[in-house]
């Protein structure tokens, strides 16, 4: 029997605990977050990271703000302020990922019905609100995996890029979670993992976990997706999403928009999977997606040593944009939507 995914997160009293992916795989850690300033820092550095997980640690973050106010007396209009600076704050860490906006407004809903409540009841509150969320996450990703999986034929060679599995969620995964619903619904797969430079997270995070379920996998560094697919040995590809704008361009690790390109030219179909919380119906298209440029050692360095001559620049934005007539199918907890366009987002989002 596989053993169970690795946990991304989890609450224990009064502190969120982090599986520090930095680390990953050569040693499985856990960050203890006490204060909203350390989920912040955490998120920044991507001791956690993927839309999902980055959104229920923001919103595991307004609880501990919460609690950290109430502690000091805080309440009513006041603590209502500093909750509001908090939220902002964390909003900040990561601007591409939407899930992150998304976890932190709904968190902020919740504070519109707080009048009259203390500072404590309002941290209760604030600690039921997400823990139903990490709750509700694992349901929508087994979802999103029971609605792709007949997309997925029996012996298919998957290619996909980053990691968007049990680590990027509260468990089980987007991308990942259709291949693990093939799996589980007796097809044979390989998949084939995109290293992800660079920070490796295919190379890390993908492999590991697929390695830990027994789903054959091959690593392949990003450069060889065009032989792999000019070879016949790509069946399709899935990734997962950070945005997705209401026109259907969608934001992910860079390289994707590459391999979008690549399996157009070669036929091949191209899908994404994510959750309707990563749709902004807000954005007309890609082309108003802020681009995180994260620092350029993460380039120039690996593993804390220096690749690349000293005082040479580089670099190194996070995410780039595939557009929608690259994309096959949009996977989510509601149902596969072919071709995603602007009418088909809008009624899908429409849905209850």
């Amino acid at each position: 029997m596989a053993p169970e995914p690795l946990r991304t997160l989890y609450w224990d009293n009064g502190s969120l605990f982090l599986l520090d992916q930095r680390l990953l795989p050569g040693q499985i850690s856990y960050l203890e977050c006490r204060s909203a300033a350390e989920v912040f820092a955490a998120i920044r550095a991507m001791v956690v990271r993927g839309a999902p997980a980055i959104g229920l640690s923001a919103a595991f973050g307004m609880v501990l703000g919460a609690r950290h106010l109430a502690a000091e007396g805080l309440s009513g209009p006041a603590l209502r302020q500093q909750l509001a600076e908090i939220a902002a704050r964390l909003r900040s860490a990561r601007p591409t990922a939407v899930n992150l906006s998304w976890a932190l407004e709904r968190m902020e809903r919740k504070l519109e019905g707080a009048a009259g409540l203390s500072g404590a009841e309002i941290a209760a509150m604030l600690e039921e609100e997400a823990r139903l969320m990490l709750h509700e996450d694992i349901s929508i990703n087994r979802r999103i995996g029971e609605h792709g999986e007949p997309l997925i034929p029996d012996g298919a060679s998957i290619l996909t890029h980053c990691n968007a599995g049990a680590l990027a969620t509260a468990g089980y995964g987007t991308a990942l979670g259709v291949i693990r619903a093939a799996v589980a619904a007796g097809k044979r797969v390989h998949v084939f993992a995109g290293e992800t430079r660079p920070l490796l997270q295919g190379a890390r995070l993908t492999a590991l976990e697929l390695r830990r379920e027994k789903i054959p996998v091959t690593l392949v560094t990003d450069s060889c997706a065009g032989y792999l697919m000019a070879s016949g040995k790509v069946d399709l590809v899935i990734t997962g999403a950070d945005r997705i704008a209401a026109n259907g361009d969608a934001a992910n690790k860079i390289g994707t928009y590459t391999l979008a390109v690549l399996a157009r030219q070669h036929g091949i179909p191209f899908y994404i999977a994510a959750p309707c919380s990563t749709i902004d119906l807000s954005l007309e298209d890609g082309q108003g997606m802020v681009i995180e440029e994260r620092d350029p050692s993460e380039v120039t360095t690996l593993m804390g040593q220096p690749i690349a001559p000293a005082g040479v620049g580089a670099l190194n934005p996070a995410f780039d944009v595939t557009p929608a007539e690259f994309i096959t199918a949009l996977i989510t907890e509601r149902g596969v939507l072919y071709r995603p366009g602007r009418a088909g987002l809008a009624e899908l989002m429409g849905k209850e």
